[in-house]
């Protein structure tokens, strides 16, 4: 085929690719694979013979299982300078993006004897249709084979012969380059181009998590949409186990994002839209590059990292702290429903896939050391942490004892269900009035009148004066021991209390905050009942 090609389609001086130079002579011969992310991602495997390198795209890249074959468009033959060559080529240039040397080393023949038998058996191959070779890399080795297919001469097979190399292992997770050691992602980064860096990093990590992560046992369905988020029972106490993952548990808001066509719809529990409360999230998914629902929560960090809900309420107005979006999973994916697949599976392809964006961030997690996980946050004056089982499917909507939450002190969501009257120099109200759902009937819990800021009387009492109403919402009325204005059963608060006493009412109960991601449907006793589950460990 010779270099005519080759040199034709380029500009050198504007491409950092090789000019065509002196043949080699003598020696093994070498076969490089590249890495090559243009257009669409693919490996380029270039063999050495006559003094070129001999070159076929590999759209799905190579396999080590003899029962995979893989397409191998024939292209124009590369230079031998180009075993080397590794870098951007700029936009503008046939073949722009970023190359890195994915595998190299020698080959040779399965037949041969010395170099000059070898270029013979080789080149008779390749005008059969039938080249076979064995190759000494350091990812890939052992006896490999092109076989053509078509009648234009572009179409062959790449395929792995049986033998004691052979294996049914991904080998492209190994995503280094054998040279430098970077992955195309971290060379797309260094790239001057700012325009057209980021689709092409977003790009190539999107295609490497798919290659990666085989998802042929996660069934193709359309983007599910209003998803309700799977829920964590409460525990009594920390474990460890080998079994399971520990995450931090979030002080936030729990959010929904769906992300398709460049649309995102940022959900909270109760489905209250998110996107014009906090623009900067739904705008870095907007760049994701992927189609996905994610699972996470809305956070709003201090200088010291530390999860802050009073500045996350505040955010629209204040527009202080760091504004993060956690992501801890990921529940479709490229139209594939991942819903069945084991967590760990999951958060992996979440982990590969997500960028390093400003309002972004993979939630991590450790593994085993829940007792010194937990102590940890308890130091840092975290709420808690979160236990998720490794093989644990997503129940959206459904609370499972295969997720467990732990609390670094006693907190109630309650359903405000009135207020009564102030005493002293207190206006507004005394204290509300408070319940949980039990099925259909909300059952009294007590009353929180701690823990109220001047505003806080102020903002709830007027956003609580349209529900009144002169029927009490509770079936059993309680003695509240005083007049009270009852209220509709719509608004929630959390509070925080000191344990249960025999009839099922809080002990000292302050309040912390008005959840206004939370449904009052949703508020069950978390503290008792089947609701708190003995820890595994």
């Amino acid at each position: 085929m010779g270099l005519k090609d080759y040199a034709s389609k380029r500009t050198f001086g504007k491409t950092p690719e090789p000019r065509p130079g002196q043949r080699p002579g003598g020696g093994r011969l070498i076969f490089v694979i590249h890495k090559h992310a243009a257009r669409a991602l693919h490996y380029d495997l270039r063999l050495e013979l006559d003094g070129v390198l001999k070159s076929w795209a590999v759209p799905k890249g190579p396999s080590l299982d003899p029962s995979v074959k893989r397409l191998a468009v024939m292209v124009e033959d590369h230079p031998f300078e180009y075993k080397d060559f590794e870098g951007i080529i700029p936009e503008g240039n046939y073949g722009a993006g970023s190359v890195i040397i994915w595998d190299r080393g020698y080959y040779h023949h399965p037949a041969a004897g010395d170099r000059k038998e070898d270029e013979r058996l080789l080149r008779e191959g390749l005008k059969k249709g039938d080249m076979k070779f064995i190759l000494e890399g350091e990812k890939l080795r052992g006896e490999f084979a092109v076989v053509k297919t078509g009648r234009d001469g572009k179409s062959w097979l790449l395929l792995k012969k049986k033998d004691q190399y052979a294996t049914g292992g991904d080998i492209l997770g190994d995503n280094r380059s054998v040279a430098s050691h970077r992955t195309l992602e971290e060379v797309s980064e260094s790239n001057p181009e700012k325009s057209s860096r980021q689709k092409r990093v977003n790009r190539i990590r999107i295609r490497e998590a798919e290659e990666a992560e085989d998802l042929s046992d996660a069934p193709v369905r359309p983007m599910p949409q209003g998803t309700r988020p799977m829920l964590a029972a409460l525990a009594k106490e920390p474990f460890d186990d080998p079994e399971w993952i520990f995450e931090v548990k979030w002080d936030g808001y729990r959010a929904v994002a769906e992300v398709r066509d460049g649309d995102v719809s940022l959900y909270s529990r109760n489905r209250l839209l998110l996107n014009q409360r906090f623009p900067p999230v739904a705008k870095a998914l907007q760049e994701l590059g992927f189609e996905a629902v994610l699972d996470g929560e809305i956070v709003v960090v201090d200088e010291q990292g530390h999860p802050d809900f009073q500045m996350l309420q505040n955010y629209r107005k204040s527009g202080k702290g760091h504004l993060l979006y956690c992501i801890f999973d990921i529940l479709h994916f490229q139209g594939h429903d991942l819903t069945n697949l084991p967590l760990f599976r999951r958060r992996e392809l979440l982990r590969r896939i997500l960028p390093a964006a400003s309002h972004i961030r993979f939630s991590d997690h450790v593994w085993k050391e829940g007792v010194l996980f937990f102590n940890a946050a308890r130091e840092k004056g975290l709420e808690g942490i979160i236990a998720k089982h490794s093989q644990s499917v997503y129940l959206a909507g459904r609370r499972s004892s295969r997720w467990l939450k732990l609390k670094t002190r006693l907190t109630q969501e309650g359903v405000i269900a009135g207020f009564t009257e102030p005493g002293g120099r207190r206006r507004y109200f005394g204290s509300l009035v408070l319940g949980v759902f039990e099925g259909e009937r909300l059952v009294y819990i007590g009353q929180s009148g701690g823990g109220f800021t001047a505003k806080d009387l102020k903002e709830i009492h007027g956003r609580l004066l349209p529900l009144t109403t002169k029927e009490c919402p509770f079936e059993a009325g309680p003695d509240i021991g005083g007049p009270v204005t009852w209220t509709r059963p719509g608004m929630v608060c959390e509070v925080a209390f000191q344990g249960w006493t025999e009839e099922g009412l809080m002990r000292q109960p302050v309040f912390l905050r008005m959840r206004e991601d939370k449904s009052a449907r949703e508020v069950v006793r978390e503290d008792s009942g089947a609701e708190e589950v003995r820890s595994p460990g």
